[in-house]
């Protein structure tokens, strides 16, 4: 059973996952430092490129089913038009209120 968007604990998280769900690309963008990073299943990636394919192009969705005790981690069934669903882990750095880098891969 998923986690309601309400009870993720983090603010910029919470924000993160709805803009993501929503296909927002300005919300999502607006969840982030400038010169965020990420790194997906242990490589960096380019943020604009990895965010245009894994997400905006492809209809990308999060469904969290976990999160850590301090908001910052979580697990989800994430998926998009390119590679389906899978279990994900996802963990944040926030700093003063924005994300500043994100690290994802399968769970």
């Amino acid at each position: 059973m998923s986690i309601a968007l309400d009870q993720l604990t983090d603010p910029p998280v919470r924000a993160f996952v709805a803009a993501v769900n929503a296909g927002d690309r300005d919300a999502f963008e607006s969840t982030l430092t400038p010169g965020a990073t990420m790194s997906d299943d242990g490589s960096d990636r380019d943020f604009a490129d990895w965010a245009e394919r894994e997400i905006f192009s492809s209809a990308g969705h999060m469904d969290v089913l976990t999160q850590t005790g301090d908001g910052l981690g979580l697990v989800a069934n994430y998926r998009n038009d390119t590679w389906g669903a899978m279990l994900t882990a996802w963990r944040f750095t926030v700093d003063n209120g924005k994300i500043s880098r994100f690290e994802t891969g399968q769970a």
